[in-house]
């Protein structure tokens, strides 16, 4: 064999993420899906039972097995939604200049006036705030707060339906980030072992810090993903990051939250924050939104995907496209194509370079890792291998955006599965427990055998040193491929080591 057989082509480096409803809940279409080029499912707790969960998420990791892939599940909470009561007929028009109540009692509304379910309104609204309702659609200005009820006038009007929801931009809420509904959530999540859950509404790090502890007394290992949709959330960023395992860009409430013109700021100095300290982030809500209805996207909605990848996010999701839109399949295959596009014709997507903290408790692993990817924009590199545990490595050396393509082995089945949300990590299950050695030429064999690479190409390992022990990454490592390692009888070690076999976590 010659060093010039083909290379297996790559994948798609940013990823899917797809809400699972309706419209791709069977079994057959979420293999659709995940042939498409979905790596991340969401299951959205606003909606469906557990039981309607369940069998998704049985499906999904059936189909893992059948299709030799690793997608992974983000839980995504409700948490404290605030939503209006019910109306007489369902709905009501309302009038711009009118008086209009909103109240703590539970009623039926009408055209004076409307219940909702946030029982600290009175508390927390002020005279001169404003309220929000049907998408920031209907906006009240507080005129007077009184008792249990809070008295407004109208002054952009419309169409308000019964549950919608409703916003306050300029209140500070007293409401917890975790609801009893969330908790019981939560516990399902756990004992499914799912490997992602997003925290709704987060407004400062002890949100974060709450929920982990949850998720630690009760021996979960779920990684928390902060959604940014709330204008406190921006203002506690920082530390909020830091607590974190990853963000979503919740564009959806926090375009109401805050001024339309500043939500494309914000989502570039979340994306920029994010990657820099090695947080993989997601961006939501609204990316095709026509695709809801019709078979193409617009040419806005193509840009904003776009611009999101350019950015330099981990992941673009779709909402209301997969979960109950009429072409959820084509919704991918079109968000994949501008993936694949920008990935390919845009240079300043790659080799993005940070000051990495001094002060941090990873220094030395931070250090090594910087170094691989530095070597690999000035050696012939064919591959950066990760061996990890918990999957840091592969996040940090994924925030450096190298061309060079990242594999990241790990013995924890967990960890290949949520490497599914990192940009451009393609990640397997190795439990390989021989010598050093003996790792390396198994996963030099494994790259070869796929077509990563080729007789006499370089490739660099970064390890914890000795392998047995698993600790943080202390080693860095240039290998080259050797004839008399990959051409070998038992070229299959690697995958004879393996759970069920290498899996790959994305699709070609």
């Amino acid at each position: 064999m010659t060093n010039t057989r083909r290379r297996i082509s790559l994948f798609h480096r940013t990823k899917i993420v797809a809400t699972v409803g309706p419209s791709s809940r069977s079994r057959a279409q979420l293999r659709k899906l995940m042939q498409a080029g979905v790596n991340v499912f969401r299951l959205n707790f606003s909606h469906s039972t557990h039981e309607e969960h369940e069998t998704v998420i049985r499906d999904l990791r059936k189909l893992n097995q059948l299709l030799n892939t690793q997608t992974c599940i983000v839980q995504d909470l409700q948490g404290p939604k605030i939503r209006i009561g019910l109306l007489e007929n369902d709905w009501i028009r309302l009038e711009r200049g009118a008086s209009f109540a909103v109240t703590t009692q539970p009623i039926i509304g009408n055209h004076q006036r409307v219940g909702t379910s946030y029982k600290s309104l009175t508390r927390d609204v002020q005279v001169g705030h404003n309220i929000l309702m049907n998408d920031g659609n209907i906006e009240l200005k507080v005129g007077r707060v009184a008792n249990d009820t809070v008295y407004t006038r109208v002054l952009h009007g419309g169409i308000l339906k019964s549950r919608q929801g409703m916003n306050l931009p300029h209140t500070d809420t007293s409401t917890l980030a975790l609801t009893p509904k969330d908790i019981k959530d939560l516990a399902f999540g756990i004992k499914h072992d799912l490997e992602w859950v997003a925290l709704s509404f987060v407004r400062r790090a002890e949100d974060v810090l709450d929920l982990r502890r949850r998720i630690e007394d009760a021996r979960g290992r779920m990684k928390i993903i902060a959604k940014i949709e709330k204008p406190e959330a921006l203002h506690n960023l920082d530390e909020i990051i830091r607590v974190s395992d990853g963000i979503m860009v919740a564009r959806g409430d926090l375009g109401v939250e805050i001024p339309m013109e500043e939500v494309p700021v914000a989502q570039k100095m979340i994306i920029r924050k994010c990657n820099a300290a090695a947080r993989p982030v997601i961006v939501a809500t609204h990316m095709m939104e026509s695709m809801t209805e019709s078979p193409r996207p617009t040419r806005a909605e193509t840009n904003d995907v776009a611009n999101a990848v350019s950015d330099g996010a981990d992941a673009v999701m779709l909402s209301s496209e997969t979960a109950t839109g009429k072409y959820p399949i084509k919704a991918v295959r079109c968000m994949r194509r501008i993936v694949h596009s920008i990935e390919k014709n845009m240079p300043a997507l790659y080799q993005r370079h940070f000051e990495l903290p001094k002060d941090s408790k990873r220094l030395l692993s931070d250090r090594l890792i910087e170094s691989a990817y530095q070597l690999s924009q000035h050696l012939s590199v064919k591959a950066i291998v990760g061996l990890t545990q918990s999957g840091y490595s592969g996040f940090r050396i994924s925030s450096f955006r190298p061309r060079t393509p990242i594999f990241i082995f790990s013995s924890s089945a967990f960890t290949v599965r949520s490497m599914s949300i990192v940009w451009g990590a393609q990640a397997y299950y190795y439990n390989g427990s021989q010598s050093t050695d003996q790792t390396f030429i198994d996963i030099e064999q494994f790259l070869f055998k796929r077509g990563f690479v080729n007789i006499d190409d370089l490739f660099l390992i970064l390890a914890s040193m000795p392998i047995s022990q698993r600790t943080v990454c202390n080693t860095l490592k240039v290998n080259k491929v050797y004839a008399e390692h990959v051409i070998t009888d038992d070229s299959d070690a690697l995958a004879e080591k393996s759970l069920e076999g290498a899996k790959l976590s994305s699709h070609p």
